[in-house]
């Protein structure tokens, strides 16, 4: 299994009724995540937080992030 790259993005939105979010990438392209991708079991990030991820096409075709964990500056 190949190796994901480790990104760097910010959290533009999360939703913690429904559980999903969105990053924008360093490119400012949206990834979505669903509250289980946060690294720390937590299910919730704030809106603002800068986090690493990896990225892979999700069920739908579309990008999604996983393993999203908060970043310090």
């Amino acid at each position: 299994m190949a190796r994901r790259e480790v990104e760097v993005g910010v959290v533009a939105a999360f939703d913690d009724a429904a559980g999903v979010g969105r990053i924008l990438d360093e490119a400012g392209d949206p990834l979505e995540f669903h509250c289980v991708a946060v690294a720390d079991g937590s299910r919730r990030i704030a809106e603002g937080t800068r986090v690493a991820f990896t990225r892979r096409v999700g069920p739908t075709g579309r990008p999604e992030a996983l393993d999203v964990t908060p970043r310090s500056v």
